[in-house]
């Protein structure tokens, strides 16, 4: 049986445009799930980081993540960026 999801943040980052990673979607429960669903349909890779997203699920839409998650988002971005990578080569 597959555990449900409780909580989903989506970022996104824009080099050149934005100065951090911030939130486009945040929810709990069914609404974390369709977050997930979405992402997975759209193609873009999901990370289970739950000690993470309870930092991220605390901001609000819209804004841009603290100086002091820079290091944690930083790593999940790394991490996608070599999964995506791997896939196009």
């Amino acid at each position: 049986m597959e555990e449900k999801i409780k909580k989903a943040v989506a970022l996104k980052y824009e080099r050149g445009k934005d100065k951090a990673p911030r939130v486009v979607a945040k929810g709990l429960g069914s609404i974390a799930e369709k977050i997930v669903e979405l992402a997975r349909e759209s193609g873009i890779e999901v990370l289970n980081d739950e000690e993470l997203v309870e930092f991220l699920v605390a901001l609000d839409v819209g804004e841009e993540i603290p100086p002091e998650l820079y290091r944690a988002v930083a790593e999940v971005l790394a991490y996608v960026y070599r999964v995506t990578r791997r896939e196009f080569r």
